[in-house]
């Protein structure tokens, strides 16, 4: 779903509270799925945010930040479904489908229980 909602990767930062300070009229948000909404400036089709609804987190798209640099990539999701060639360097938290599900439904990824 994120590969089609940005046409590749999505990249975004966890935050705990969203506020906007300009722009609200052009924010749209849909269902995208039984737990999460998703969010997108109606004038010029960025998207914005993903938001997760058991969670109530939202993750916002780094691509709506003028300045990236404060960001750094730290984990990636769904590995399982990545197409071939998907790779990123480092040493980064790497979750599963099931991971991800397990998460929002209030469990912790099977890494963390020990």
């Amino acid at each position: 779903m994120c590969r089609r909602w940005t046409g590749g990767p999505a990249f975004a930062a966890e935050v705990a509270a969203l506020e906007l300070t300009a722009g609200q009229e052009y924010v749209r948000r849909y269902a995208s799925s039984a737990w999460a909404d998703r969010a997108f400036c109606s004038h010029c089709g960025a998207n914005l945010y993903f938001y997760m609804r058991p969670t109530n987190t939202y993750y916002v798209s780094v691509g709506a930040f003028d300045d990236q640099t404060p960001f750094t990539l730290v984990g990636e999701i769904f590995v399982d479904l990545q197409p071939p060639g998907y790779a990123f360097a480092g040493e980064l938290e790497r979750l599963t489908e099931a991971d991800v599900v397990a998460a929002m439904a209030g469990a912790a990824p099977p890494e963390a229980e020990a």
